[in-house]
């Protein structure tokens, strides 16, 4: 019997594992569909850096206090429910921009919120179950097959949007995009049906885990670490994409390097996957953060189609050997924390915090740089002082000392 118990244990795991990862490539391949091209959308319609920032600004502001109050539901309702409610309000997102349609640009600050609260809620809970459903023997493969799935609806999604897009005339071509992404959060929510209900009980006890900083230095290591990275994260997210599509003037365009970045990450996401090991993953955080910061360079002197190209390649190389040993690094950290198996939700719900907390100085830099300062001239300068985060992200992760871990 026990012996037994144990086997449907383990395909229940797998079972778990596989529904994870198949919403986790639902959700990326609807996001790479759309949510580059929102950008675009808005830009089309204000042409103004400026209103961007905000419209990204808002989406910073929400997703970090939205995973908050979803921590707290965590603890009360079961948090496939919460992921369910993630998904919900990022179709509602999508549905509010197909009926505001081009008047988009005049309601910034409630799709902002609408997409921050859905990140929120959806990635406070995936990040969870993630954490419970994952072993550390298992973190770097599903890290890993996640990074694969995404690379391949960044394959598929940008490109296809772009032809979709050039294809028909007015906003055709984005309504139907727009739509194709309410029909994927909308299989999403159905396979959450499938997911082994997880329900929480216990006090929500987020302050004592921001408290926790202070007597694990692991734990403030990571948190620091994620500051630096959302530093990157917060702007490069739209700035890049404007650029590429300034620099031609076509969705197609666009969608091509979507589509040439993806396939070099799919590529290595699955060697990284494959090759990068515990003992290795800091000189491997290393390298990917030393050539994050190099594929800036080939941007910032002359800003044409070509060398956009070979910084979507670089970068595309760059992440997957950057996030994988790094993502399975903090949730280590945390295995290893105080409480881990009761706090588990506080810890992913701070990191989440720290995170955001970089992107919104990143996005609040940007407004400033762009508001005294000649965009032509503000924009590389600003590039190169935030796009050094996961360099100093590297610097804090070093620090971190787990025996038999990393």
């Amino acid at each position: 019997m026990t012996i037994l118990r144990k086997w449907l244990g383990e395909i229940e795991q797998t079972k778990g594992l596989g529904l994870l990862l198949l919403i986790g490539g639902l959700y990326a391949f609807s996001i790479a569909l759309s949510n580059t091209f929102v950008n675009i959308y808005l830009w089309k319609q204000s042409e103004n850096f400026l209103d961007l920032a905000i419209y990204n600004l808002t989406i910073v502001i929400f997703h970090p206090l939205t995973f908050i109050l979803a921590g707290r539901w965590a603890k009360i309702i079961d948090r496939v429910i919460v992921l369910r409610i993630g998904v919900i309000f990022l179709t509602l997102f999508y549905l509010s921009v197909l009926l505001v349609g081009t008047h988009a640009s005049q309601f910034l600050i409630v799709l902002g919120a609408l997409l921050g609260i859905g990140y929120g809620f959806y990635w406070l809970a995936f990040n969870v179950l993630t954490f419970e459903i994952t072993e550390p023997e298992t973190r770097d493969f599903f890290n890993g097959f996640l990074g694969t799935l995404t690379s391949v609806g960044g394959m598929i999604g940008p490109i296809l949007a772009g032809f979709i897009i050039s294809r028909f005339a007015s906003n055709t071509g984005y309504t139907i995009i727009f739509a194709l992404s309410l029909v994927l959060f909308a299989a999403a929510v159905l396979c959450s049906f499938f997911l082994k209900r997880r329900g929480a009980d216990g006090k929500y006890c987020f302050w004592d885990i921001l408290k926790e900083r202070k007597r694990n230095a692991n734990w403030r290591y990571v948190t620091t670490a994620h500051f630096f990275q959302g530093l990157r994260e917060g702007s490069f997210s739209f700035v890049i994409a404007v650029l590429v599509f300034l620099s031609t003037g076509s969705e197609l365009s666009l969608g091509t390097y979507g589509l040439v970045h993806s396939a070099v990450a799919f590529i290595f996401y699955l060697l990284a996957a494959t090759y990068i090991h515990k003992k290795t993953r800091k000189k491997a955080i290393l390298f990917g953060a030393l050539l994050l910061y190099a594929a800036i360079f080939m941007i910032i002197f002359e800003l044409t189609y070509t060398r956009f190209l070979l910084y979507g390649v670089m970068i595309a190389i760059a992440y997957p050997i950057f996030l994988v040993p790094y993502t399975s690094i903090t949730y280590d950290v945390i295995g290893k924390g105080w409480k881990a198996a009761e706090m588990r939700i506080e810890y992913i719900v701070v990191r989440e915090m720290f995170l955001n907390l970089g992107r919104i100085i990143s996005v609040l830099t940007f407004i400033v740089s762009f508001s005294f300062f000649h965009e032509e001239k503000s924009i590389p300068i600003f590039l190169l002082i935030t796009g050094i985060g996961h360099i100093i992200a590297f610097l804090f992760i070093r620090k971190i000392h787990l025996p038999s871990v990393c």
